[in-house]
């Protein structure tokens, strides 16, 4: 991966972002969520950072985390649905975009690049949030506009085919592995965000992606727009 250096790739027409812990920090809504439903079970507060490194990873593995459940357990989906429940209670509460992300979107505008995001947070929770941090995107495609998600390639082709480019013309700029392998099957340049929510233990260095960044602002220097 290269970082702080000008890209290898031609400048894309349009930049596409995974939205948590990508483009929004979205883990402080779910310090409340999972501590809340912990306490009334009479389990003890997790610390942030534990549940900060799960939110990429979807309601299934932070009801896992918040109950102490394996993947087995036959109510896990139940326990879902109440955690996804108590969430819509506190959806963009807390959260924001990453620091630098608002001059990133800006300078990528003026110099005539799309941006768009591609996430696996289904659309009745994509939305809310988007509405309440004031965030437009050119595109958003989420699970439910697709038959595979990430880390098949299918939302990254609809997204840019929702933009009338080629998938090529594209970057994709993500904070987890399924991100970049998406992101290589579909032909895109991709971006590993560090700044994001990488699980401990996990190595970004093995998701070869073609680029990392250690801020947001770290985009426009590799654009040569800054």
């Amino acid at each position: 991966m290269t970082s702080a250096n000008l890209s290898r790739h031609p400048r894309p027409q349009a930049v596409l972002f995974d939205l948590d812990g990508t483009l929004v920090d979205s883990a402080p809504d779910f310090y409340t969520v999972v501590n809340s439903l912990r306490a009334e079970d009479g389990l003890p507060a997790l610390p942030h950072p534990a549940i900060r490194e799960q939110v990429s990873n979807g309601g299934m593995a932070l009801a896992r985390l918040t109950w102490n459940l394996t993947a087995e357990h036959p109510q896990l989906a139940d326990y879902r649905l109440r955690l996804l429940a108590r969430y819509s209670e506190h959806i963009g509460s807390a959260s924001g975009l990453f620091p630098g992300f608002a001059q990133t979107l800006h300078g990528l505008q003026q110099a005539g690049i799309q941006w768009g995001i591609v996430t696996n947070k289904p659309r009745p929770y994509t939305e809310p949030l988007l509405q309440r941090l004031g965030i437009e995107a050119a595109v958003v495609v989420c699970p439910d506009d697709v038959s595979q998600p990430k880390p098949h390639p299918e939302p990254l082709f609809k997204a840019a085919a929702d933009l009338n480019l080629e998938a090529s013309q594209c970057w994709y700029v993500g904070d987890h592995i399924r991100d970049i392998d998406a992101a290589r099957a579909a032909g895109m340049p991709s971006v590993a965000a560090l700044f994001g929510y990488v699980e401990a233990g996990d190595d970004p260095q093995q998701w070869q992606a073609d680029y990392s960044i250690n801020q947001p602002q770290d985009l426009l220097h590799l654009l040569a727009l800054n």
